[in-house]
């Protein structure tokens, strides 16, 4: 619990302004988290926290590297995390009803009898946005010069081959001379 203690901000004793906050997230990180797929985080994260009158601008950036697996072949793939994220933090009467009404993913709101923000589940979920949808071993080439061949040749051999029965099938015979013609 007292590890956790860490990402809470007391921003009540804050003066108006804005301040800086740097967190380094490894693999222990997500412990309390379910199993990720990926692992030997290196992350950093620059919080800077702008306290205005009645709500509070927070923006994070994410930077550092992780290991993953490369989504083609399964060889190890290391990543470099790049990312901003802004969220405003509100400060309102019913802040539960708030946050079930607000569409905006940006937007969130606490009560005005708040005194700490816990940042914890930002830092998680950034990290894990940070992470490309696509992960493989070689960007510029679709064979993937870092990739696995032998998973390569496997995958080559699992591709199906040319469907010679379309281009065979009588149904399709005929068709082509309409191709071409003019309304």
């Amino acid at each position: 619990m007292s590890k956790r203690r860490e990402f809470e901000i007391a921003f009540v004793g804050l003066k108006p302004g804005i301040h800086e906050y740097n967190y380094e997230i490894t693999d222990k990180f997500f412990e309390a988290y379910q199993q990720q797929d990926f692992s030997n985080c290196h992350a950093t994260i620059k919080l800077s926290l702008d306290k205005k009158t009645g709500f509070i601008l927070l923006k994070f950036e994410v930077g550092g590297s992780l290991e993953t697996n490369c989504d083609r072949c399964g060889n190890n793939l290391k990543i470099d995390l790049w990312d901003e994220f802004n969220i405003v933090v509100k400060m309102v009467e019913e802040p539960e009803l708030m946050n079930d009404q607000e569409d905006d993913p940006d937007v969130y709101y606490i009560s005005r009898t708040e005194s700490h923000i816990t940042v914890s589940d930002w830092i998680y979920e950034f990290i894990n946005l940070s992470i490309p949808m696509q992960k493989l071993c070689g960007y510029d080439n679709a064979d993937g010069p870092q990739c696995n061949p032998a998973a390569l040749n496997m995958l080559k051999k699992l591709e199906p081959e040319e469907d010679k029965e379309k281009k065979d099938n009588p149904i399709w015979k005929g068709l082509e001379k309409f191709k071409d013609l003019d309304n």
